[in-house]
């Protein structure tokens, strides 16, 4: 070994010499450097930090404002979602919404290691690859293609049969899966049930281009009756932080996480060039508040993985934003950014329903029993929490809404604007309706100058009036599917308004009144391309006008896919690390 080689060597080793450790809070992180400091371990942060750290030459820190996933019940039980404790949610709440009659809606957001993917409803949908294609066109980049992130996808897949012995022959296709990745996937353990084989028959027996049998969603062509893929294995929730950050990970000696530690700001690290920022240093604080500080350099970068809410909470917090609402707020400006913050798209939900001809709701779950059931097996009722069919569908070419409200939003002609996941309780039958592809656009705002404040979250629902006539054809395209001959002897009087009544505004009315958010939002520090003026990044996720600084996550991206985004997070991240170590190795 040279004489040079072997003092790096050496250096190497005592640099990661102190590492391997598990912090609780920041007074336990020693004062040493490391190459990358990840802000923030949820899907993204864990993906990056994960596979950042499989080359023994990186180090990385992670730094997590909530605690601990491992060994948390409530957070690996598929059937628990209902119930996860408010300790591992942010428990935000948006502003009142003009547009839904001045509701506040509860806005959940992963407080914990592996974030919302730990809290979510697990649903596993890639979108339409036409999303991706427009993904490369925004930023100019091709490497954000359908056909340049689909390797990444089944890299990061491992998909798995369910357990309980159902034949899922025929319900997805092997030729999209990955098999050796980690975040785990796979269909519902409980085989069809009769309103299953009713969703079939209209599929097959209705000629309609809307409801044909769509053997995986996951393929980049959607459209169709699908059945429905969870990010859940061997019936267990499969988070983030349990797929990207698990014992062996953990156990990486260039890798160490401390929980309960709180982002207050970024920092210029002081070594500018050319005039342009250097922002390597992070400021933490307590979860738990107060005003003792720590600060941190990362050697070669910052990531910022906060997510789609607390990474613009950040980037404001620290003077990146834009100039005038920083000064309105008392902070001194040291990047104006008008983008940060604002763009922000998330997907309404509402429902149609009907009333059963049987009017019998199905058997009350015994908890304790499932609970043991779960425990000893991981099957049964506590197995899954989505539904297990849904359909994918945009709303016919003919409609008027387009001439009414302008161009259709959706990215091609393969992505939909409507996802109905079917749903049934015995009493109870129909679907909810899920705009995904929204006009409307959100914010996020700080509330004062003080970084503990929860940010101002504003869904903008409505703003744009494409969206509440959207909504109206989901409930017609919803209408048009239960009206088909497998549902006559099933489904009785409609409960929800009617979208083809002669007075349209008690449809209006209901759905400003029972509007929910699928809780999706993106797009709040968006990529786009070299050179532009708008968004907030450059295409390698570098924030613009600053270097040692990029942003990866749910806020990165320029244009929400036609599914539930946590998918398209995971394959975000996943070239996120392989463009950050081509940068620098």
């Amino acid at each position: 070994m040279r004489a040079g080689t072997f003092a790096l060597f050496v250096a190497a080793c005592v640099k990661l010499a102190h590492a391997n450790v598990y912090y609780q809070s920041i007074d336990g992180i020693p004062d040493r450097t490391y190459d990358f400091i990840v802000v923030g371990g949820g899907t993204a942060g864990s993906v990056i930090a994960s596979r950042l750290t499989e080359d023994p030459r990186i180090s990385v820190l992670v730094v997590e404002a909530g605690p601990d996933n491992e060994g948390v019940l409530d957070l690996q039980i598929p059937g628990y979602y209902f119930q996860i404790p408010a300790t591992y949610n942010w428990n935000y709440e948006t502003e009142p919404g003009a547009n839904i009659h001045n509701r506040v809606l509860k806005f959940d957001r992963g407080h914990v290691l592996g974030g919302s993917s730990c809290i979510n409803g697990m649903v596993y949908t890639r979108g339409a690859s036409d999303d991706y294609d427009a993904w490369a066109k925004i930023t100019g980049d091709p490497g954000w293609s359908w056909n340049a992130l689909f390797p990444l996808y089944k890299i990061h897949e491992k998909w798995l049969p369910p357990l309980g012995g159902r034949n899922i022959t025929g319900q997805y296709d092997p030729r999209v899966h990955g098999y050796n990745g980690k975040t785990q996937v796979s269909l519902i353990q409980k085989s069809p049930d009769e309103f299953d084989l009713r969703a079939l028959n209209t599929s097959t027996q209705y000629l309609c281009k809307d409801f044909p049998f769509n053997l995986d969603p996951n393929s980049g062509t959607p459209l169709g009756l699908t059945w429905t893929q969870s990010t859940i294995g061997d019936g267990v929730r499969s988070s983030a932080s349990a797929a990207y950050l698990d014992t062996p990970v953990r156990a990486r000696p260039n890798l160490d996480i401390v929980v309960n530690a709180y982002a207050t700001r970024l920092l210029s690290s002081g070594t500018e060039k050319k005039k342009q920022l250097d922002i390597r240093t992070i400021e933490l604080a307590p979860r738990s508040g107060g005003t003792t500080r720590k600060t941190l350099t990362a050697e070669k970068e910052l990531i910022l993985s906060a997510g789609a809410i607390n990474s613009p909470q950040i980037l404001l917090n620290s003077g990146i934003g834009d100039s005038a609402d920083l000064t309105s707020m008392g902070i001194q400006t040291i990047l104006n950014l008008p983008n940060v913050g604002k763009d922000m798209s998330d997907q309404p939900v509402t429902v149609a329903l009907w009333n059963t001809t049987s009017g019998v709701p199905f058997p009350l779950l015994d908890p304790a029993a499932a609970l043991e059931q779960w425990k000893s097996n991981h099957t049964g009722p506590l197995s899954a929490f989505a539904t297990r069919q849904t359909i994918w569908s945009r709303i016919p070419s003919n409609s008027t809404i387009f001439k009414r409200f302008g161009p259709d939003p959706a990215s091609g002609e393969g992505a939909p604007h409507i996802e109905l996941s079917l749903y049934d309780d015995g009493a109870v039958a129909g679907t909810s309706i899920i705009l995904l592809t929204p006009k409307s656009r959100g914010t996020v705002k700080l509330r004062s100058n003080n970084p503990f404040d929860p940010p101002r979250i504003d869904l903008g629902y409505f703003n744009n009036p494409f969206d509440l006539e959207a909504l109206r054809e989901g409930a017609r395209l919803a209408k048009q599917f239960f009206s088909a001959p497998s549902w006559s002897d099933y489904l009785a009087a409609p409960i929800t308004a009617d979208p083809d009544a002669a007075d349209p505004a008690p449809f209006e009315d209901n759905t400003r009144d029972f509007v929910l958010t699928t809780l999706h939002p993106v797009g709040t520090a968006a990529m786009s391309a070299r050179g532009s003026k708008a968004g907030v990044l450059d295409p390698d996720l570098r924030v613009k006008g600053v270097t040692g600084l990029r942003v990866a996550d749910a806020s990165s991206i320029p244009l929400i896919p036609t599914g539930h985004p946590q998918a398209a997070v995971y394959a975000l991240a996943e070239r996120a690390a392989v463009l950050i170590k081509s940068a620098w190795y």
